[in-house]
């Protein structure tokens, strides 16, 4: 696993069609942004368990954009 450093507004490129940003540190929270092609599936680890598992997916919540 490869650790990185960054403060909020900073940024990490995965290639070349993939952006992490972390957009703020509260507490002991991190809000991350991630810009990546519509054929590359971002999940949160639970959700693509779920997936995984064939079960149906949770209702929406304030975490996830539209």
């Amino acid at each position: 696993m490869l650790i990185l450093m960054r403060r909020a507004g900073e940024s990490i490129n995965i290639g070349a069609d993939v952006v992490v940003t972390l957009v703020s540190l509260e507490r002991n929270r991190a809000r991350i942004g991630i810009q990546a092609p519509k054929h590359i599936a971002v999940d949160r680890e639970e959700i693509a368990k779920r997936k995984q598992a064939g079960a149906p997916p949770p209702e929406k919540d304030d975490d996830e954009m539209p």
